[in-house]
């Protein structure tokens, strides 16, 4: 996450009893100028010292959008003492039609000490009833996955670009997949930031008679930013799950190597250097090469297609963004599963 230099008040402080009663003051208090609005409960839980602010900061930014009630909470399950902080506030912006505020509570919670016990129960006791719970999950997760956290759960949001360990934490977060009967989504922000250059690669062919190449691709090279080598597999995952490519074992680090449905061995370059979280991708056939690049002039994606000793003649795309508020706001849009994401997975989940 980007450092936060602008602070954020997390409201007026109120004991745990009374956060009903109160929030339904502070709405009374400002009845007739501002529209309580809320289409989802939204709760962020990190562990990170400070992340209360941050994540008040987050979810101020995130509302202009997306109206919620959000549940904030910092954990610091290393404290000596047992206790629990609230605080109540509302995130309010001008509609666009530029006569009333619309506004999304929100309500803090810091718990000290042996405290993840109480999650569900806080949780649970603070959901605006009926609206969908999304619940964006900002630390590794950890055994044991407790079954009435997650029973709850509609969307769990979390980005595995940080996890140390792809597999266990995917193992984990499939077993909170069972203890809800398979009824939670699974969103992957480290699959969010793919977004843009999958459709300005997959554009290429959007006429089936460009569809003939998918034979003859033999080499694929990605380029990633330091610490999103997992988006540059993931991207490769998407690849070999939609043109029936079989992973198999490499003996080089960041060269791996699939195998397509007659037989024919495809390489795909895994490379580090500075920039986006994915720089460039070049996917070769003997006749032809499809590149994908950041331009230099801005959020823009340049594409091309250049058969040998032609002159790239690239065109321009729109190119996604990296900070937590674009990708969140790209998954709060969405609905249904993330079945191409779960394809790509189970296609190099050995590889992550």
């Amino acid at each position: 996450m980007p450092a936060v230099t602008e602070k954020y008040s997390l409201g007026v402080p109120v004991a745990i009893s009374r956060i009903d009663q109160e929030l339904k003051k502070l709405w009374q208090q400002n009845e007739g100028a501002v529209t309580r609005a809320s289409l989802v409960n939204l709760a962020v839980y990190s562990e990170e010292p400070g992340s209360l602010e941050r994540n008040t900061q987050l979810v101020a930014k995130i509302t202009e959008n997306h109206a919620c009630r959000a549940i904030v909470i910092e954990a610091d399950c290393k404290a000596t003492e047992d206790r629990v902080d609230a605080w109540i506030s509302a995130h309010c912006h001008v509609s666009r039609a530029g006569s009333k505020q619309i506004c999304s509570e929100q309500i803090s919670f810091l718990l000290k000490g042996g405290c993840t016990t109480l999650l569900p129960s806080i949780v649970f006791s603070h959901l605006d009833s009926d609206l969908p719970f999304y619940l964006w999950w900002q630390e590794e997760f950890r055994e044991p996955m407790d079954p009435q956290l997650w029973a709850w759960v509609d969307r769990v949001i979390y980005d595995s670009q940080v996890w140390n360990d792809f597999r266990a934490q995917m193992r984990l977060v499939e077993s909170a997949q069972e203890e809800a009967k398979q009824r939670i989504v699974l969103c992957d922000l480290n699959w969010t930031r793919l977004d843009n250059v999958r459709f300005a690669l997959a554009q290429f062919f959007d006429h089936p008679a460009s569809h003939h190449h998918f034979a003859k691709i033999r080499r694929v090279r990605i380029d990633f930013a330091s610490g999103f080598r997992s988006t540059a597999v993931l991207f490769a995952g998407w690849l070999a799950a939609q043109l029936n490519w079989r992973s198999e074992k490499a003996d080089v680090a960041n060269k791996l190597r699939f195998v397509g449905p007659s037989g024919r061995k495809i390489y795909v370059e895994l490379g580090e250097r500075p920039g986006e979280p994915i720089g460039e991708v070049a996917m070769e056939t003997p006749e032809v090469e499809f590149l994908v690049t950041h331009a230099k002039c801005g959020d823009l994606l340049e594409v091309s297609r250049t058969k040998p000793g032609e002159k790239s003649m690239p065109q321009l795309m729109p190119a996604a963004k990296n900070d937590p508020v674009s990708l969140m706001s790209e998954e709060l849009i969405r609905g249904g599963p993330h079945h191409v994401y779960l394809h790509a997975v189970n296609r190099v989940g050995e590889l992550l």
